[in-house]
């Protein structure tokens, strides 16, 4: 069966990540996206390595399957005319130029939708187009720091740290994705496009979600907690005999039945720690004594006795053990995709499982230009005009 945005076409002029992520997750769900790039390849994860298997980089690999790619020149009103030609059929629009790029080109929405009243333009920035930073080009780091998440992460010896992903990004791509669909949605009642403006930002901070209530709620700024929760305890990771193991205990009822498995039994009768508020202002105390039980066992004896109490754990695991775990296989997160000239590729599938609009992989990432005369050809059969 087709999938779900089967004959939906993207017009994909983003690169890095973000856009990017978005564009293949479309494209997983079975829209054409068409990857427009400067000649000789302009996204600069085509170079982010190493990693490189046959020249073609593991970062460029991650968020670039189920494209093609075609090269145009937006210096030259050529290449701006076949970007007009392309959006005069395609249904998305998307982008990551700085604000105000598009418009220099004369390739913005207002520009494209006179031709095409019913596109999609979505636009993805640092900080929006709008407000006084809109003209500041985004980074991930840069976001990461000035929208509260490194205040958030790591410890009070360690101080402030990013995210080991380019999160901001990832949330960024995501909700353009979101967006995306949104709007197609909304075009089959209103018979006309509209205008996406996401900033990695903006997004950063929706994403603080429960840190960000927290403080709304109670003034207070919240400081490093390490692995730890800031509402909940004992959620956190704990050294079992053989490694780390994390131990997410929800309620007062779980902590109960944790405490049954513990060799001391005064943890369970401690009237410090009958509440998960209380738990909460003496979670020092609390967490010091769990970690001399937790030490008694390995993680797999955990994981056992935790189980069997319905108690939320896992152990901590690199990413050796992660590709060789039967959850991995048995959810096809691993898939491999043959490229004729780079050789198969082994990728991350997708988390996407539709029962009837199944995912598919049709094509690997591309190089550059891989697609250039096949989509010229469409754009002058469509359109019925010689771009040449």
């Amino acid at each position: 069966m087709p999938g779900a945005l089967d004959g939906v076409r993207i017009l994909d002029m983003t690169r890095v990540l973000a856009g990017p992520y978005a564009t293949m997750i479309l494209g997983d769900l079975g829209a054409d996206v068409i990857k427009v790039e400067a000649p000789g390849g302009s996204d600069d994860t085509r170079f982010w390595g190493p990693p490189f298997q046959n020249g073609m980089s593991a970062y460029y690999t991650a968020v670039n399957r189920n494209k093609r790619s075609i090269t145009v020149n937006l210096k030259e009103e050529k290449g701006k005319n076949i970007i007009r030609h392309l959006a005069k059929t395609a249904d998305v629009v998307i982008h990551n130029f700085k604000t105000g790029t598009m418009e220099k080109l004369g390739l913005d929405y207002d520009h494209l939708s006179s031709i095409n009243s019913r596109l999609i333009y979505c636009s993805i920035t640092g900080f929006g187009e709008t407000g006084p930073y809109r003209h500041l080009p985004g980074y991930d780091y840069i976001i990461q720091a000035m929208s509260g998440w490194m205040s958030i992460n790591g410890t009070a010896s360690s101080g402030p740290l990013k995210v080991g992903v380019a999160i901001t990004d990832v949330f960024t791509g995501l909700y353009a994705a979101i967006a995306i669909q949104a709007a197609l949605l909304a075009r089959e009642k209103t018979g006309r496009g509209q205008k996406i403006d996401l900033s990695l930002f903006d997004s950063a901070i929706s994403a603080l979600v429960n840190v960000a209530a927290n403080y709304l709620m109670s003034g207070n700024v919240p400081t490093p907690l390490g692995n730890e929760h800031p509402n909940i305890v004992p959620y956190s990771t704990y050294e079992a005999s053989d490694g780390p193991i994390v131990i997410a205990v929800g309620n007062d009822r779980q902590f109960q039945a944790f405490c049954g498995l513990l060799s001391d039994p005064t943890i369970g009768t401690d009237p410090r720690f009958q509440t998960n508020p209380s738990r909460v202002a003496f979670r020092e105390e609390l967490n010091r004594r769990i970690n001399e039980e937790v030490k008694k066992r390995t993680r797999a004896e955990w994981q056992r006795l935790l189980a069997e109490k319905g108690i939320p754990c896992g152990p901590v695991q690199n990413l050796e053990q992660l590709f060789q775990h039967p959850q991995t296989l048995a959810r096809d997160m691993i898939i491999t995709m043959k490229h004729e000239k780079v050789g198969p590729l082994q990728l991350v599938g997708s988390p996407l499982k539709l029962s009837d609009t199944k995912i598919s992989y049709r094509l690997p990432p591309p190089l550059a230009g891989e697609h250039n005369d096949e989509i010229i050809r469409e754009i002058m059969n469509e359109t019925g005009e010689d771009v040449l």
